[in-house]
């Protein structure tokens, strides 16, 4: 089992950047495919970003692509998504989750373990 903690958000001009942290417990984070999503006010979540277990393999959804960077440090049990060119229609919860299985399966059904969420507010 694991626990999530996200942390960064806050309010930026459209634009701007914004760099998001998930703190993961347990000694097996290495272990999990880790995902960011997003939940905008009346919208379903979306994926937004994933990595390996290693850090090697990223994938993102097109509407980030270029803009967003998902990282890891193994070291620290911590995911990272760095924001840049944030744009008002992004503004959102933003979740980190862990899976066990594949990335391509996280994409579509993210695994059990939800961080509490960080709110992303992009003023235009």
């Amino acid at each position: 089992q694991v626990q999530l903690v996200e942390s960064g958000g806050g309010l930026v001009q459209a634009g701007g950047s914004l760099r998001l942290s998930c703190a993961a417990s347990g000694r097996t984070f290495s272990t999990y495919i880790m995902g960011w999503f997003r939940q905008a006010p009346g919208k379903e979540r979306e994926f937004v970003a994933a990595i390996s277990r290693s850090g090697g393999m990223t994938s993102y959804a097109d509407s980030v692509k270029g803009r967003f960077t998902i990282s890891r440090d193994n070291a620290k049990n911590t995911v990272y998504l760095q924001m840049s060119s944030l744009k008002p229609e992004e503004t959102a919860v933003y979740y980190c989750n862990a899976d066990t299985g594949t990335m391509g399966r996280l994409r579509l059904h993210p695994g059990d373990y939800w961080g509490q969420g960080t709110q992303v507010t992009v003023s235009s």
